[in-house]
């Protein structure tokens, strides 16, 4: 499948001070790397993304509910209970953020962590699925607010990469090498809690102040703690998904069950004491796994991987795709829907689009052209498509608008 969006490292470039080859062979997954604001946008970099303005917006009039926002003090996660509560008359929900009660446990010191921006809020949105079509990752979004002289939560690591942008205010990073490389989701650090606080106790790798418009990244792993001084401090944090060598196992392992001979029993009376008995089938198992490893579809399994970089596309307005389809006239352009994954393939007289997620639509084979044209990410009219005559191409287009696989230009 491939992305509509063909555009390089156009986004990369604002939150990274090197180019994508420079970067890719020097810091991706490998150590961390600070871009300050002179060598990227400005100090005002990041404000078109989100803003001490924009979090008020958020807390209070959203009707933002939980997960949407955590609340930290000390290192530890408050209950939800301390600060949401019910949404009032005409809104029958019980876990709405109160403002009023967020903004005292600020004033007290803690932290405010909104979670899942990329969904809900507009600029990020946008940043988002343009920054995730180029790194081809499934990304998420948090923001982090911190009151003046406080640490939202104690030395860890992320088992996921980050770039972590300076929005407002100055926060104080310390960096450590990470004591597991490269952690998986189920690795988390928790589990080496005490491993990673002798770490910290060391001398760290990288001891810096992030200023407004500067950007960090941490691979995954890399042990880190961020406190204000004087000021509160407004950060936000693109996570980007790993896509692992481990991920080629779990794929290949789902793959094998068409194998007759490791789905095969294991003999009666088989014995799970005797290491002999063990050592037996788990070399008869190893020698079946790799002659089906010699006959793994990569076509397959590389699909299997895409979907575990599934992206959502960019956002529709379904009401005015809506009017506009059915408005629609020979004149008018339509590009595809931005960060749509997809992928054409022809069975005899009919061709088949498949979408991320397991959808398909299915077409007569003389409409091919006309949708390879709608689809490869530029803008084009829709009396432009190559069919016999406009009542054909405005009943395809419409098709293509109704489905959310194109957009009004």
């Amino acid at each position: 499948m491939t992305s509509t969006l063909t555009r390089r490292d156009a986004v990369l470039r604002r939150i990274v001070a090197a180019d994508e080859a420079e970067f890719a062979a020097s810091w991706w997954g490998q150590a961390p790397l600070l871009s300050r604001a002179a060598d990227l946008g400005g100090p005002d970099g990041f404000r078109d993304l989100l803003s001490s303005a924009a979090v008020d917006e958020l807390l209070s009039r959203r009707g933002l509910r939980t997960p949407f926002l955590r609340v930290a003090q000390q290192g530890k996660v408050l209950p939800g209970g301390r600060y949401t509560g019910g949404g009032g008359p005409g809104a029958e929900i019980t876990d709405q953020v109160h403002d009023e009660q967020v903004m005292r446990l600020f004033a007290d010191g803690a932290t405010l962590v909104l979670q899942g921006l990329h969904r809900i809020w507009e600029p990020l949105i946008d940043f988002t699925g343009r920054l995730g079509a180029e790194l081809d990752r499934p990304l998420q979004v948090n923001a982090y607010l911190t009151p003046p002289s406080s640490q939202g939560f104690a030395t860890h690591y992320d088992t996921h990469d980050v770039f972590v942008l300076q929005v407002e205010g100055a926060k104080r990073w310390i960096i450590h090498p990470p004591v597991l490389p490269d952690p998986l989701e189920r690795q988390p650090w928790g589990g080496r809690a005490d491993e990673v606080a002798a770490t910290a106790e060391g001398r760290a790798a990288l001891d810096v102040v992030l200023q407004p418009g500067d950007a960090l990244y941490l691979p995954r792993g890399w042990l880190h703690s961020a406190r204000t001084e004087n000021g509160r401090s407004l950060h936000v944090t693109v996570g980007i998904r790993g896509l692992t060598r481990y991920a080629l196992v779990e794929e290949l392992l789902g793959m094998a069950v068409t194998d007759p001979r490791l789905r095969a029993s294991l003999p009666y009376g088989f014995d799970l004491t005797d290491p002999d008995a063990v050592g037996a089938e788990l070399t008869a198992t190893v020698d079946a796994l790799r002659s089906w490893l010699l006959t793994a579809d990569p076509e397959q399994l590389a699909a299997a991987l895409r979907e575990r970089t599934v992206t959502r596309p960019a956002p529709l307005s379904p009401l005015a795709q809506l009017d506009f389809a059915e408005s629609l006239t020979p004149a008018d352009e339509i590009t595809a829907r931005p960060g749509l994954r997809r992928e054409i393939t022809r069975d005899g007289d009919r061709i088949t689009v498949r979408l991320a997620g397991g959808r398909t639509l299915t077409m007569p084979v003389s409409c091919e052209a006309a949708v390879r044209m709608a689809l490869d990410g530029a803008p084009c009219t829709v009396g432009g498509l190559p069919l016999d005559d406009d009542a054909d191409r405005l009943v395809l287009a419409r098709r293509l608008l109704t489905e959310g696989l194109v957009v009004p230009t």
